[in-house]
């Protein structure tokens, strides 16, 4: 009887769908509960991940390690042992030797294989999902924004940074600098779709306050990227070398500045090119090169291809598109493109999730680092409510500020893969993400109403 090969596919699509699944799973009871989808895919994946891992699913002892499990197989191929490459990424220890174990079964190299898919779908999701935040703040919007939400932004910056640096390095006096730049990197973060999403259901988005908050989350994630982009340079060279951060700095504003010059130029032409298709087609197209394109760009100019896919986001818009000639008018770009990230987006979130060693929070030193972590994320971005004009309620500005959500989850993703951060670190940056994610939404709306209570 002959051997029947099976599609090596198999596994891969298996596991892609369930853990899909899992994420859809979460988003649905997170909706259930008026919170948002993206905390439901991360908690997803931390139940899900260690309830399998603790079952035994070999799968999920090479998914908790993330990147990790990568670069153990770019040795081997480069002639290293198993135990020797596993040993240059991995402490030698109950982890390590869990990952030998699973790796030299039969079906090691499949679970790499559903790991490596996994992990591209996901970066492709947060080039879609930074795309997204991208057209939420275009780049119109960013020049009206005004000198408050500048202030605003600025402070919600510095003070994170400062207070988290203090943080690491109080608190993890053995942490190398690098290690303590991302931790108050991280912290610096702001999630406008959240804080956005809030205010709309609470039919506030015309008030002054949320016109700031608003402006200054946008000019929040223009700062924080080119931050990123610094520390991400301090982490791969080893060192703080003022002339390394002055090169990443005019990176940085010579590629925002080359693309929101030569970007629109560059999308009339293409637009052209793509005249004979249909309007949707067109538009659906022309967005996917010209994010994919920025985001390589990006890369090339050693800043990350999130930083593309946002400037691309700020960039485009519907009106470079000519609806004229017959051609009506069915989707917009963001209904377009928002199928693409709603599919890949959320199995970054639950890969994220997934990386959560739930008995790292076993150390009392982690509980102690992800209280401290909270305590500065919440206080560095109400500092930032100083920022505002003494009119405005500057409570209110900075809880509406609080938020990290899927801007800092992107942060802390990076860190791992940096392997700057380790399991017990990021395992706290996580539970800080989760608690303002939490926490914001519930403070903006009790400000709300205490103030509507007050002017009766």
């Amino acid at each position: 009887m002959s051997h029947v090969e099976q599609d090596p596919m198999g596994l891969v699509i298996f596991w892609v769908t369930v853990i899909f699944a899992f994420a859809l799973l979460g988003r649905a009871v997170a909706k259930r509960f008026n919170q948002p989808g993206v905390l439901g895919e991360l908690l997803a994946g931390v139940i899900v991940g260690n309830l399998l891992y603790f079952f035994g699913v070999k799968l999920f002892i090479v998914l908790r390690e993330g990147a990790t499990a990568f670069n153990i197989i770019r040795d081997v191929l480069d002639g290293a042992t198993l135990d020797t490459a596993v040993h240059a990424v991995m402490p030698k220890g109950f982890y390590a030797n869990q990952m030998i174990a699973t790796l030299k079964t039969s079906a090691g190299m499949e679970y790499i294989k559903v790991g490596y898919v996994l992990d591209i779908f996901s970066r492709f999701g947060v080039i879609f999902l930074l795309f997204m935040v991208g057209l939420e703040s275009s780049f119109q919007d960013l020049k009206r924004t005004g000198q408050e939400a500048t202030r605003v932004a600025l402070i919600g910056v510095i003070a994170p940074i400062i207070l988290g640096y203090g943080v690491a390095y109080y608190l993890l006096p053995e942490a190398t600098f690098q290690t303590a730049l991302f931790v108050a990197a991280t912290l610096s973060a702001t999630s406008i779709g959240i804080t956005a999403r809030v205010l709309s259901d609470l039919k506030k988005l015309h008030t002054r306050e949320a016109k700031t908050i608003l402006g200054a989350a946008m000019l929040d994630d223009v700062l924080g990227l080119v931050i990123l982009a610094i520390v991400s340079g301090v982490v791969i060279n080893g060192s703080l070398e003022p002339m390394l951060v002055i090169q990443i700095i005019l990176s940085a504003i010579a590629f925002f500045v080359g693309v929101l010059t030569l970007g629109p130029r560059i999308l009339h032409q293409a637009i052209r090119c793509f005249n004979s298709f249909e309007l949707w087609e067109s538009k659906l197209f022309v967005s996917f090169m010209f994010v994919m394109v920025l985001s390589w760009i990006a890369i090339q100019v050693h800043l990350a291809s999130i930083i593309g896919a946002f400037a691309a986001g700020l960039i485009i818009h519907d009106g470079f598109f000519a609806e004229g000639d017959g051609k009506h008018r069915r989707f917009d770009i963001k209904e377009l493109v928002a199928p693409l990230e709603a599919i890949l987006a959320p199995l970054f979130f639950v890969l994220i999730g997934i990386q959560v060693k739930l008995e790292s929070f076993m150390n009392g030193s982690v509980l102690l680092m992800a209280l401290a972590l909270i305590v500065a994320a919440i206080l560095g971005k109400l500092l930032s409510g100083l920022g505002a004009n003494r009119k405005d309620d500057r409570l209110l500005i900075g809880f509406g500020m609080i938020p990290r959500g899927e801007v800092g989850l992107v942060f802390a993703s990076i860190g791992r893969t940096l392997d700057v951060l380790s399991d017990e670190l990021f395992a706290a940056i996580i539970l800080m993400i989760i608690v303002t994610t939490l926490l914001a939404p519930m403070l903006l709306k009790q400000r709300y109403q205490a103030l509507a209570t007050s002017n009766e």
